[in-house]
């Protein structure tokens, strides 16, 4: 069967976003070690950032409207959390965030869910697709670490995290802003020194 060239990365992206999953999985608290080893939050931070999202996502599950109804993505990063995806109401937007904001060690909450039918696979598909493009790019970057940087693609808007210098968050920022497909890019750094 032949596949048109977004059907192909499409699925790529579906392949590769599993394929993460599994080594996740496979690799355990190896991963929380190795990226610690690079990060500038505390290995405490790391372990409690992964808290509150394994708290958000079963505290979602549990709500039945919110795990039937929306599509919710939860990325904390230094205990500030990043909520993203699609809400059908706005009753469910204000559940959600109530929710994350309710969880433990949680110090800030950045709400970028919209009200809104929840985003089909080809578009989540083309996120994490974009996903990988911008953190090629910032692989490339010349005297910088990419691992401090976390980055998010909701609907082509691709939301920057990381605890960094200001001059490196504005280079981050700018090689992103160059990816094509890209819609807008939002800056959600806290800065060091």
């Amino acid at each position: 069967m032949r596949c048109n060239h977004f059907l192909r990365q499409a699925c790529l992206a579906v392949l590769a976003a599993t394929l993460n999953g599994c080594a996740v999985a496979l690799m355990g608290g190896a991963a929380t070690g190795a990226a610690a080893a690079h990060d500038t939050r505390t290995t405490g931070t790391i372990v409690e950032d992964e808290a509150i999202e394994l708290k958000a996502s079963k505290a979602f599950f549990e709500n039945k409207a919110v795990n039937d109804q929306a599509h919710i993505n939860v990325t904390s990063y230094n205990n500030i959390v990043l909520v993203t995806g699609e809400t059908p109401t706005a009753d469910l937007h204000d559940q959600v965030i109530n929710i994350v904001k309710n969880i433990p060690k949680v110090r800030k909450v950045y709400d970028e869910l919209a009200i809104a039918a929840p985003s089909s696979l080809v578009s989540r598909s083309s996120d994490t697709v974009l996903t990988g493009k911008v953190k090629a790019q910032i692989f490339g970057m010349k005297d910088f670490d990419p691992t401090r940087v976390k980055v998010v693609t909701e609907r082509g808007i691709v939301y920057l995290m990381g605890l960094i210098s200001k001059t490196d968050g504005d280079r981050v920022t700018d090689v992103a802003r160059q990816v094509g497909g890209v819609q807008k890019v939002v800056k959600l750094f806290e800065y060091t020194g």
